[in-house]
């Protein structure tokens, strides 16, 4: 494992971070700040409790999850995207650096922004409505696999795309819709029979309701199916992550 090189471009991501501090990290806080304050006081002043819970408080674990899947997407898409686009992937891709040091530092970089976002919007939905944390380790295990798997997956879409529109269109057009659809704002209990029974084709159910039972031990699915789903589609990001570079797909053209 050549270790210096991981570090150089985990480095190397990272500080682009910083350097675009007020898009990649203020930004998305802000945007979810307005969530609070429209959902959590406008609207759940007017709601009751949902299974004992304030609607401001339920729909916190949602809305970091809804940060966490679409940073983690753009974070990774757009690291692995600009080499190619500017042709410095052809000099990585010659360099002694492996598929396995490729990957572990684009994605690890992606992740680490995640977590550090998700972690400063928990502590910002602090200041709107009071929170527990029931299973505090299992709320960072789910925190940490969803910003690796959502990572993984960028890095696939980063790779897919051949234009910087590509790079919007899967986040916008799927990731948050189902995201919306998943349980962010709501319990799937409220739903009618046939929509209960729906939406649990939708996987990001299984994300949200397992981080939202690791803070208030209430879920719509059990908190052990929600950990397999999470782990199955990290398995097959990483396949298609394997697929990749044994084929060269995008990389060698």
């Amino acid at each position: 494992m050549n270790f210096h090189a991981v570090r150089a471009i985990y480095l190397f991501e990272m500080a682009r971070t910083w350097r675009t501090l007020l898009q990649s990290i203020v930004s998305p806080v802000l945007s979810t700040s307005l969530y609070f304050v429209v959902f959590g006081a406008a609207i759940g002043s007017r709601m009751t409790e949902i299974q004992g819970v304030s609607y401001g408080a339920f729909i916190v674990p949602g809305l970091i999850m809804l940060s966490l899947l679409t940073e983690s997407i753009s974070n990774a898409s757009f690291g692995i995207y600009f080499p190619k686009f500017t042709g410095t992937i052809y000099e990585l891709l010659s360099a002694p650096v492996s598929p396995i040091e490729i990957v572990l530092s684009y994605v690890g970089a992606a992740a680490s922004k995640s977590i550090i976002l998700g972690l400063i919007i928990l502590a910002t939905a602090g200041l709107f409505v009071p929170l527990e944390i029931a299973h505090p380790l299992w709320m960072l295990l789910f925190l940490v696999l969803t910003a690796v798997t959502f990572s993984l997956f960028g890095f696939i879409i980063g790779i897919w795309a051949d234009g910087f529109e590509k790079l919007q269109l899967v986040p916008m057009l799927i990731v948050m819709p189902l995201t919306f659809l998943g349980g962010s704002f709501y319990t799937i209990d409220m739903l009618p029979p046939f929509w209960q029974k729906a939406t649990l084709f939708n996987p990001v159910v299984y994300l949200i309701s397992g981080f939202r039972w690791s803070f208030y031990d209430i879920a719509d699915v059990s908190v052990g199916i929600s950990l397999a789903m999470t782990l199955a589609f990290l398995g097959l990001c990483l396949a298609l992550v394997w697929w990749i570079f044994k084929t060269g797909y995008r990389l060698k053209t």
